[in-house]
Protein backbone atom coordinates (compact mmCIF):
# COMPACT_ATOMS: atom_id res chain seq x y z
CA UNK A 1 0.00 0.00 0.00
CA UNK A 2 2.91 2.37 0.68
CA UNK A 3 4.33 1.84 -2.83
CA UNK A 4 0.89 2.54 -4.30
CA UNK A 5 0.70 5.76 -2.29
CA UNK A 6 4.21 6.84 -3.34
CA UNK A 7 3.40 6.33 -7.02
CA UNK A 8 0.15 8.25 -6.65
CA UNK A 9 1.95 11.16 -4.98
CA UNK A 10 4.54 11.26 -7.78
CA UNK A 11 1.92 11.41 -10.51
CA UNK A 12 -0.12 13.98 -8.61
CA UNK A 13 2.90 16.24 -8.31
CA UNK A 14 3.62 15.80 -12.00
CA UNK A 15 0.09 16.93 -12.82
CA UNK A 16 -0.24 19.74 -10.25
CA UNK A 17 1.97 22.73 -9.49
CA UNK A 18 1.95 22.68 -5.68
CA UNK A 19 0.20 20.33 -3.23
CA UNK A 20 0.25 20.79 0.53
CA UNK A 21 1.11 17.98 2.94
CA UNK A 22 -2.27 18.36 4.63
CA UNK A 23 -4.20 17.95 1.34
CA UNK A 24 -2.20 14.83 0.50
CA UNK A 25 -2.71 13.49 4.01
CA UNK A 26 -6.49 14.01 3.73
CA UNK A 27 -6.67 12.32 0.36
CA UNK A 28 -4.68 9.24 1.35
CA UNK A 29 -6.08 9.19 4.91
CA UNK A 30 -2.69 9.22 6.61
CA UNK A 31 -0.94 11.71 8.88
CA UNK A 32 1.05 14.69 7.60
CA UNK A 33 4.13 13.11 9.21
CA UNK A 34 3.63 10.07 6.95
CA UNK A 35 3.44 12.35 3.89
CA UNK A 36 6.71 14.02 4.87
CA UNK A 37 8.35 10.59 5.13
CA UNK A 38 6.91 9.68 1.72
CA UNK A 39 8.36 12.85 0.19
CA UNK A 40 11.77 12.01 1.65
CA UNK A 41 11.57 8.51 0.15
CA UNK A 42 10.64 9.93 -3.27
CA UNK A 43 13.53 12.38 -3.15
CA UNK A 44 15.90 9.57 -2.16
CA UNK A 45 14.79 7.74 -5.32
CA UNK A 46 16.16 10.63 -7.40
CA UNK A 47 12.89 12.41 -8.25
CA UNK A 48 13.40 16.18 -7.69
CA UNK A 49 10.67 17.44 -5.38
CA UNK A 50 10.86 21.04 -4.16
CA UNK A 51 9.37 22.36 -0.90
CA UNK A 52 7.63 25.76 -1.08
CA UNK A 53 7.09 27.82 2.07
CA UNK A 54 4.28 30.22 2.95
CA UNK A 55 0.50 30.17 3.25
CA UNK A 56 0.10 28.56 -0.18
CA UNK A 57 3.17 26.40 0.17
CA UNK A 58 3.62 22.70 -0.21
CA UNK A 59 5.47 20.35 -2.53
CA UNK A 60 6.01 20.43 -6.26
CA UNK A 61 8.23 19.05 -8.98
CA UNK A 62 11.40 20.96 -9.88
CA UNK A 63 10.75 23.22 -12.86
CA UNK A 64 11.98 21.72 -16.10
CA UNK A 65 11.70 18.13 -14.85
CA UNK A 66 10.33 16.00 -17.67
CA UNK A 67 8.57 12.67 -17.50
CA UNK A 68 9.07 10.18 -20.32
CA UNK A 69 5.77 10.29 -22.20
CA UNK A 70 6.86 8.00 -25.01
CA UNK A 71 5.80 4.86 -23.15
CA UNK A 72 2.26 5.20 -24.46
CA UNK A 73 0.64 7.30 -27.18
CA UNK A 74 -1.28 10.43 -26.20
CA UNK A 75 -4.48 9.28 -27.90
CA UNK A 76 -4.22 5.93 -26.09
CA UNK A 77 -3.88 7.81 -22.83
CA UNK A 78 -6.92 9.98 -23.55
CA UNK A 79 -9.02 6.92 -24.41
CA UNK A 80 -7.92 5.21 -21.19
CA UNK A 81 -8.77 8.30 -19.16
CA UNK A 82 -12.19 8.48 -20.83
CA UNK A 83 -13.10 4.89 -19.96
CA UNK A 84 -11.61 5.04 -16.47
CA UNK A 85 -13.41 8.32 -15.72
CA UNK A 86 -16.73 6.67 -16.48
CA UNK A 87 -15.80 3.69 -14.29
CA UNK A 88 -14.79 6.05 -11.50
CA UNK A 89 -18.13 7.85 -11.72
CA UNK A 90 -20.06 4.59 -11.78
CA UNK A 91 -18.34 2.96 -8.81
CA UNK A 92 -17.02 6.05 -6.96
CA UNK A 93 -13.68 4.24 -6.93
CA UNK A 94 -10.78 6.20 -5.40
CA UNK A 95 -8.18 3.78 -6.77
CA UNK A 96 -9.44 4.42 -10.30
CA UNK A 97 -9.23 8.17 -9.63
CA UNK A 98 -5.61 7.74 -8.57
CA UNK A 99 -4.91 5.83 -11.78
CA UNK A 100 -6.43 8.67 -13.79
CA UNK A 101 -4.20 11.15 -11.97
CA UNK A 102 -1.17 9.08 -12.95
CA UNK A 103 -2.22 9.04 -16.59
CA UNK A 104 -3.04 12.74 -16.97
CA UNK A 105 0.60 13.90 -17.17
CA UNK A 106 1.04 11.56 -20.15
CA UNK A 107 -1.82 13.16 -22.09
CA UNK A 108 -0.49 15.59 -24.71
CA UNK A 109 -3.50 15.39 -27.03
CA UNK A 110 -4.94 18.72 -25.95
CA UNK A 111 -8.18 16.96 -24.98
CA UNK A 112 -9.08 16.30 -28.62
CA UNK A 113 -11.39 13.53 -27.54
CA UNK A 114 -12.85 11.18 -30.13
CA UNK A 115 -14.35 8.67 -27.70
CA UNK A 116 -17.08 9.15 -25.10
CA UNK A 117 -18.25 6.43 -22.70
CA UNK A 118 -21.22 6.75 -20.33
CA UNK A 119 -21.30 3.71 -18.05
CA UNK A 120 -23.43 5.68 -15.59
CA UNK A 121 -26.45 5.03 -17.82
CA UNK A 122 -25.91 1.26 -17.36
CA UNK A 123 -26.51 1.44 -13.63
CA UNK A 124 -30.00 0.36 -12.63
CA UNK A 125 -29.74 0.67 -8.85
CA UNK A 126 -27.56 3.51 -7.53
CA UNK A 127 -26.06 1.32 -4.81
CA UNK A 128 -26.17 -2.30 -5.95
CA UNK A 129 -23.08 -2.27 -8.17
CA UNK A 130 -21.06 -0.29 -5.66
CA UNK A 131 -22.01 -2.65 -2.85
CA UNK A 132 -21.09 -5.69 -4.92
CA UNK A 133 -17.81 -4.14 -6.06
CA UNK A 134 -16.93 -3.39 -2.45
CA UNK A 135 -17.71 -6.97 -1.40
CA UNK A 136 -15.64 -8.70 -4.08
CA UNK A 137 -12.95 -10.97 -2.60
CA UNK A 138 -13.74 -9.68 0.91
CA UNK A 139 -17.28 -9.95 2.25
CA UNK A 140 -20.24 -12.27 1.88
CA UNK A 141 -23.41 -10.72 0.46
CA UNK A 142 -27.00 -11.67 1.26
CA UNK A 143 -29.83 -10.99 -1.17
CA UNK A 144 -33.17 -12.16 -2.50
CA UNK A 145 -33.03 -13.49 -6.04
CA UNK A 146 -35.55 -14.24 -8.78
CA UNK A 147 -34.41 -17.12 -11.00
CA UNK A 148 -35.18 -17.79 -14.66
CA UNK A 149 -38.06 -19.93 -13.42
CA UNK A 150 -39.44 -16.94 -11.47
CA UNK A 151 -38.62 -18.59 -8.15
CA UNK A 152 -37.81 -16.20 -5.31
CA UNK A 153 -35.07 -17.45 -2.98
CA UNK A 154 -32.75 -15.98 -0.37
CA UNK A 155 -29.08 -16.43 -1.14
CA UNK A 156 -25.66 -15.94 0.38
CA UNK A 157 -22.77 -15.55 -2.04
CA UNK A 158 -19.05 -14.87 -2.05
CA UNK A 159 -18.67 -12.49 -5.04
CA UNK A 160 -15.64 -12.94 -7.29
CA UNK A 161 -16.14 -10.46 -10.11
CA UNK A 162 -18.63 -8.21 -11.90
CA UNK A 163 -19.26 -8.71 -15.59
CA UNK A 164 -21.12 -6.50 -18.08
CA UNK A 165 -22.50 -8.46 -21.04
CA UNK A 166 -25.67 -8.76 -23.09
CA UNK A 167 -26.62 -5.22 -21.93
CA UNK A 168 -26.77 -6.31 -18.30
CA UNK A 169 -24.54 -6.48 -15.22
CA UNK A 170 -23.82 -9.88 -13.65
CA UNK A 171 -21.99 -10.90 -10.49
CA UNK A 172 -20.10 -14.20 -10.52
CA UNK A 173 -19.48 -15.85 -7.18
CA UNK A 174 -19.73 -18.87 -4.91
CA UNK A 175 -23.34 -19.54 -3.88
CA UNK A 176 -23.46 -21.04 -0.40
CA UNK A 177 -26.94 -22.43 -0.95
CA UNK A 178 -25.98 -24.30 -4.14
CA UNK A 179 -22.42 -24.94 -2.88
CA UNK A 180 -21.03 -24.09 -6.27
CA UNK A 181 -20.09 -21.07 -8.38
CA UNK A 182 -23.04 -19.26 -9.92
CA UNK A 183 -23.75 -16.19 -12.00
CA UNK A 184 -26.43 -13.77 -10.80
CA UNK A 185 -28.08 -11.06 -12.86
CA UNK A 186 -27.80 -7.88 -10.81
CA UNK A 187 -31.20 -6.59 -11.96
CA UNK A 188 -32.82 -9.63 -10.28
CA UNK A 189 -31.00 -9.16 -6.98
CA UNK A 190 -33.00 -7.41 -4.26
CA UNK A 191 -32.33 -6.35 -0.66
CA UNK A 192 -28.57 -6.67 -1.11
CA UNK A 193 -26.75 -6.61 2.23
CA UNK A 194 -23.02 -6.74 2.90
CA UNK A 195 -22.20 -8.92 5.89
CA UNK A 196 -19.08 -8.95 8.03
CA UNK A 197 -18.46 -12.59 7.16
CA UNK A 198 -15.29 -13.36 5.26
CA UNK A 199 -14.95 -15.89 2.47
CA UNK A 200 -14.83 -19.55 3.46
CA UNK A 201 -13.55 -20.78 0.09
CA UNK A 202 -10.79 -19.97 -2.35
CA UNK A 203 -12.04 -19.28 -5.83
CA UNK A 204 -10.71 -19.26 -9.34
CA UNK A 205 -11.84 -16.53 -11.69
CA UNK A 206 -14.07 -17.94 -14.37
CA UNK A 207 -12.59 -18.34 -17.82
CA UNK A 208 -14.62 -16.05 -20.09
CA UNK A 209 -13.79 -18.26 -23.07
CA UNK A 210 -16.97 -20.16 -22.18
CA UNK A 211 -18.81 -17.29 -23.86
CA UNK A 212 -16.91 -17.56 -27.14
CA UNK A 213 -18.63 -18.38 -30.36
CA UNK A 214 -16.46 -21.45 -30.82
CA UNK A 215 -19.03 -23.61 -29.08
CA UNK A 216 -21.95 -23.27 -31.51
CA UNK A 217 -23.83 -26.35 -30.33
CA UNK A 218 -27.45 -25.50 -29.53
CA UNK A 219 -27.48 -22.29 -31.59
CA UNK A 220 -30.02 -21.84 -34.36
CA UNK A 221 -30.82 -19.08 -36.83
CA UNK A 222 -33.93 -17.05 -36.06
CA UNK A 223 -35.45 -15.03 -38.92
CA UNK A 224 -37.69 -12.06 -38.16
CA UNK A 225 -39.54 -9.72 -40.52
CA UNK A 226 -39.86 -6.13 -39.29
CA UNK A 227 -42.31 -3.49 -40.48
CA UNK A 228 -40.81 -0.19 -41.77
CA UNK A 229 -42.33 1.68 -38.82
CA UNK A 230 -40.48 -0.55 -36.31
CA UNK A 231 -36.99 -0.50 -37.85
CA UNK A 232 -35.38 1.80 -35.27
CA UNK A 233 -36.51 -0.38 -32.38
CA UNK A 234 -35.45 -3.56 -34.17
CA UNK A 235 -31.99 -2.16 -34.97
CA UNK A 236 -31.57 -1.27 -31.28
CA UNK A 237 -32.64 -4.73 -30.13
CA UNK A 238 -30.87 -6.89 -32.73
CA UNK A 239 -27.57 -5.09 -33.20
CA UNK A 240 -25.57 -8.23 -34.06
CA UNK A 241 -28.07 -9.60 -36.59
CA UNK A 242 -27.49 -9.85 -40.30
CA UNK A 243 -29.95 -7.56 -42.10
CA UNK A 244 -31.58 -7.48 -45.51
CA UNK A 245 -33.54 -4.44 -46.67
CA UNK A 246 -36.68 -5.40 -48.59
CA UNK A 247 -38.17 -3.48 -51.55
CA UNK A 248 -41.20 -2.34 -49.51
CA UNK A 249 -38.99 -0.69 -46.85
CA UNK A 250 -39.28 -3.54 -44.36
CA UNK A 251 -36.23 -5.44 -43.14
CA UNK A 252 -35.46 -9.09 -42.49
CA UNK A 253 -33.22 -9.88 -39.51
CA UNK A 254 -31.34 -13.14 -38.97
CA UNK A 255 -29.85 -13.75 -35.54
CA UNK A 256 -28.18 -16.77 -33.96
CA UNK A 257 -29.99 -17.75 -30.74
CA UNK A 258 -29.15 -20.47 -28.25
CA UNK A 259 -32.07 -22.93 -28.02
CA UNK A 260 -34.59 -20.44 -29.46
CA UNK A 261 -37.60 -22.59 -28.56
CA UNK A 262 -36.69 -22.03 -24.90
CA UNK A 263 -35.62 -18.39 -25.23
CA UNK A 264 -38.29 -16.62 -23.24
CA UNK A 265 -36.48 -13.31 -23.63
CA UNK A 266 -36.88 -13.49 -27.41
CA UNK A 267 -40.62 -14.04 -27.16
CA UNK A 268 -40.93 -11.08 -24.79
CA UNK A 269 -39.03 -8.82 -27.20
CA UNK A 270 -41.11 -9.91 -30.20
CA UNK A 271 -44.36 -9.35 -28.32
CA UNK A 272 -43.19 -5.83 -27.50
CA UNK A 273 -43.25 -5.05 -31.24
CA UNK A 274 -46.98 -5.76 -31.47
CA UNK A 275 -47.87 -6.05 -35.14
CA UNK A 276 -44.56 -4.47 -36.15
CA UNK A 277 -42.66 -7.76 -36.37
CA UNK A 278 -43.35 -11.30 -37.50
CA UNK A 279 -41.51 -14.51 -36.68
CA UNK A 280 -40.56 -16.34 -39.89
CA UNK A 281 -38.26 -19.08 -38.62
CA UNK A 282 -38.33 -21.39 -36.70
CA UNK A 283 -42.01 -22.01 -37.35
CA UNK A 284 -42.45 -23.62 -33.91
CA UNK A 285 -41.92 -20.22 -32.31
CA UNK A 286 -44.95 -18.83 -34.11
CA UNK A 287 -47.27 -21.05 -32.07
CA UNK A 288 -45.55 -19.96 -28.86
CA UNK A 289 -46.09 -16.31 -29.76
CA UNK A 290 -49.75 -16.97 -30.60
CA UNK A 291 -50.23 -18.74 -27.26
CA UNK A 292 -48.67 -15.84 -25.34
CA UNK A 293 -50.79 -13.31 -27.25
CA UNK A 294 -53.93 -15.26 -26.31
CA UNK A 295 -52.89 -15.19 -22.65
CA UNK A 296 -52.52 -11.41 -22.84
CA UNK A 297 -55.99 -11.09 -24.39
CA UNK A 298 -57.40 -13.23 -21.60
CA UNK A 299 -55.93 -10.92 -18.95
CA UNK A 300 -57.82 -7.99 -20.46
CA UNK A 301 -61.02 -9.77 -21.46
CA UNK A 302 -62.97 -8.22 -18.57
CA UNK A 303 -61.76 -4.69 -19.25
Amino acid sequence: MKLERLLSIIFKLLHNEILSASSLADEFQVSSRTIYRDIEAICAAGIPIVSYQGANGGFGMMKGYKFDKSLIGSHDVLNLITVLSSLSSLFEDKEVEHTIDRLKPLDTSGNNRTLYVDLESLRRDPNSLRQLRKAIHEKVVRFDYVSNKNELTSREAEPIHLHYKFRNWYVYGYCRERQDVREFKVSRMMNITLTQEEFMHSHKVKDDSSYSDSNAEGFEDVVIWVDPNSLAKALDQFQNASKVMNSDGSMTFTISVYQPLHAGWLISILLSFGSGAKMIKPVQLQSKLIAEAKKIMKVYQDV
